[in-house]
């Protein structure tokens, strides 16, 4: 069977706003409404809105805490690797360029899970940044007021405000601005906005090596199963975004959220013309992608479908499919796959 795994370094794109001073996300928005980019050096303290909450950094961090791999990621991308104190939650094994960088922070995590809040306590964090909102509840690392009571600013990305939820307009516009606030955040402004424009740039050469078709192509993105379930993106998230941008129509683009419960009779009722599979190393049953291939040829329904049939595969490494420093590599690697696709 032929599975396709394109790998391609992204780095990061251009675009808007990022306002160095100490004022609120007001000042921000205004900014990126005029399409200007502005990257001068952080005033704090400062203020912004971030998932409806208003935060202020009084000063740059120094000992961060990220609550999970992709997080972690983003800030070893921006250049301040060294200062986080700690990580948790991994999904796969990290990309060598930055592996040495990032096998130095402590894992304050079991595999698999999340950071416990008396954990993340212990490694006195001066700011939280984390990925989902799931992460900050009281039965894991603690709710963002608790945290930014005791003192300690938090970050959590906008496309998971309310966990899974479908996020109105998620695009990588609002990726790259998270680059922006993180570095602003973290005092390197000109990094994010640095960030930001390579993954842009990344982006755009993919979509423009798109090979049109007469009609699109059906895809499904199947992120992993529980207890037999298979999980798949619906609307609201970089896959559905991503879709829209190389031409392919999203099966499960009418689900409620942006990573749905689905079940294999739908998947086969939908026949999609080609799967991408989230590859995963998570050490849940079927992880990865060669797991996947292997459970949908396996199962009776799918087994019949064309694309299972035809091993019409693309693999892409799972955290590409979360908003994240990989993000943008996950444009080039499906458009290579459905142009060999033919």
């Amino acid at each position: 069977m032929k599975t396709k795994t394109i790998t391609v370094t992204a780095a990061a794109l251009a675009a808007l706003v990022i306002t160095g001073c100490g004022t609120d996300a007001s000042s921000d928005a205004g900014a990126k409404a005029r399409g200007t980019a502005v990257a001068s050096a952080t005033t704090y303290p400062f203020t912004l809105k971030n998932c409806d909450t208003d935060v202020t950094y009084e000063a740059a961090p120094q000992k961060v805490v990220t609550l999970n791999q992709t997080a972690a990621e983003i800030l070893i991308h921006l250049g301040v690797g060294d200062r986080i104190a700690g990580t948790g939650y991994e999904v796969e094994k990290t990309p060598p360029a930055i592996a040495a960088q990032y096998e130095k922070i402590p894992v304050l995590s079991a595999p698999g899970a999340e950071i416990k809040h008396e954990k993340l306590l212990e490694a006195q964090p001066d700011f939280v940044y984390g990925s989902f909102a799931s992460m900050f509840t009281k039965e894991q690392s603690g709710e963002r007021k608790q945290l930014h009571d005791l003192g300690v600013p938090t970050y959590l990305t906008e496309f998971d405000c309310t966990y899974h939820e479908s996020v109105a307009n998620a695009d990588f516009a609002m990726l790259f601005e998270e680059y922006r606030r993180l570095g602003r955040i973290m005092g390197v402004p000109e990094a994010g906005e640095k960030l930001a424009t390579e993954q842009k740039a990344v982006v755009d050469k993919a979509v423009g090596a798109v090979e049109k078709r007469d009609k699109p192509l059906k895809a499904m993105w199947f992120y992993s199963t529980y207890e037999g379930t298979p999980w798949a993106a619906g609307p609201g998230g970089l896959p559905q975004h991503i879709s829209e941008l190389v031409g392919v129509e999203n099966v499960f683009a009418d689900a409620r959220t942006k990573w749905a419960e689905v079940s294999w009779d739908e998947v086969a009722a939908r026949n999609p013309d080609v799967i991408i599979l989230a590859d995963l190393s998570r050490g849940e049953p079927n992880d990865t992608a060669k797991e996947k291939i292997a459970l949908l040829k396996k199962d009776p329904l799918t087994s019949r479908l064309a694309a299972v049939k035809g091993d019409k595969f693309i693999t892409i490494p799972g955290s590409h499919m979360d908003p994240g420093y990989g993000s943008a590599s996950a444009v080039p690697a499906l458009v290579d796959g459905l142009n060999k696709l033919g």
